[in-house]
């Protein structure tokens, strides 16, 4: 049995490239007692990816030069010395960007395959639903009739935010890349209104959409959209930090906002947040997205490659924006 791994192989400065990566093909052991392999069928691609490759803190440690590159997966167990994980049972947790996995079940989640496709594992039930869920609600406090701003709003996190936010009674205005995108939203997610960013300026239209100011921005990019939100918060408006995109693969000093002292003058907070600080809270907030799945009260979308060997470039597509929908590559 031989298993395909992807390892870090250099930090890259800028976007990473194949250079970034070794690709090998190893021989598979057995697991040990106490231990299981799984087969995994789906990978995800996340842009934490890049801050997990940074050798600065954070709220991980980066991933050594020489290691399997950190990644979410789900696939099925086909040996176990495990008492609690059983042969054919599907698993999700953090596997590694390789084709088997070798674990001891530590956060380790049995999931069903019969009620929702497997990927959906790793995106609306999974990491980027988790985040949309508790960021939008427990750090946003969303209320009815907040007027809510998304950036990354296409995305696998942005657009369930959103989607969150229409459910809980506000009214959402999105902020995507091209027509098709900002289409998805209005017509397929319900957004209210959405904004291309690619070819309309940022400020006059969030004014315009939004004349009244903004309660809650759920901030996935970073650099000018976030300055744009600050410069049109209300008062005792709330900006969520999520990611900054647009900042990941600067080669020069990351932009900051400038609009900062909108904070002071509207007692607005800014917080930032890591949904594994929520993760006591997974099962109940899995159980609520299950729910509002099923009865199509949230749409999620997943964009998928086949091929394991495909990651250095299928990463590249979540920073220019090819990818519709959740990424995640088919092993």
């Amino acid at each position: 049995m031989k298993n395909i791994r992807v390892l870090l192989a250099s930090r890259p400065v800028g976007l990473p490239t194949r250079e970034t990566w070794n690709i090998e093909t190893v021989g598979q052991a057995g697991p040990d007692d106490g231990e299981f392999l799984v087969e995994l069928e789906y990978l995800s691609v996340d842009p934490a990816m890049r801050g997990w490759i940074m050798d600065r803190k954070s709220y991980m440690e980066p991933v050594e030069i020489g290691a399997v590159m950190r990644a979410g997966g789900v696939g099925h167990i086909i040996e176990s010395r495990h008492p609690d994980f059983a042969v054919g049972d599907c698993v999700v947790g953090t596997s590694g960007m390789q084709k088997y996995w070798i674990s001891n079940g530590k956060g380790v989640v049995k999931v069903d395959p019969a009620l929702v496709p497997l990927q959906k594992y790793l995106g609306v039930l999974g990491m980027p639903g988790m985040t949309a869920y508790f960021g939008i609600q427990d750090v946003g406090k969303i209320r009815a009739g907040d007027t809510v701003l998304v950036s990354g709003a296409a995305g696998a996190v942005g657009s369930l935010v959103g989607q969150i936010a229409k459910i809980k009674g506000c009214r959402v205005i999105g902020i995507a890349g091209g027509e098709d995108k900002c289409r998805y939203l209005t017509e397929e997610l319900g957004f209210d209104a959405a904004i291309d960013y690619k070819s309309e300026p940022l400020f006059p239209a969030v004014h315009g959409y939004c004349p009244q100011g903004i309660d809650v921005y759920f901030d996935n990019v970073g650099g000018e959209a976030l300055d744009v939100a600050l410069a049109q918060l209300r008062l005792n408006a709330r900006v969520v930090l999520c990611g900054a995109i647009s900042q990941y693969n600067a080669t020069g000093p990351v932009k900051g906002p400038e609009n900062y002292l909108s904070l002071l003058v509207n007692r607005a907070t800014m917080q930032g947040f890591i949904v594994f600080d929520f993760a006591a809270e997974y099962p109940k907030a899995a159980r609520e997205m299950g729910q509002w799945l099923a009865a199509g009260r949230i749409k999620a979308r997943e964009h998928i490659v086949e091929g394991l060997e495909t990651f250095p470039e299928t990463l590249l597509m979540l920073f220019d924006g090819r990818n519709q929908g959740k990424l995640i590559i088919k092993v």
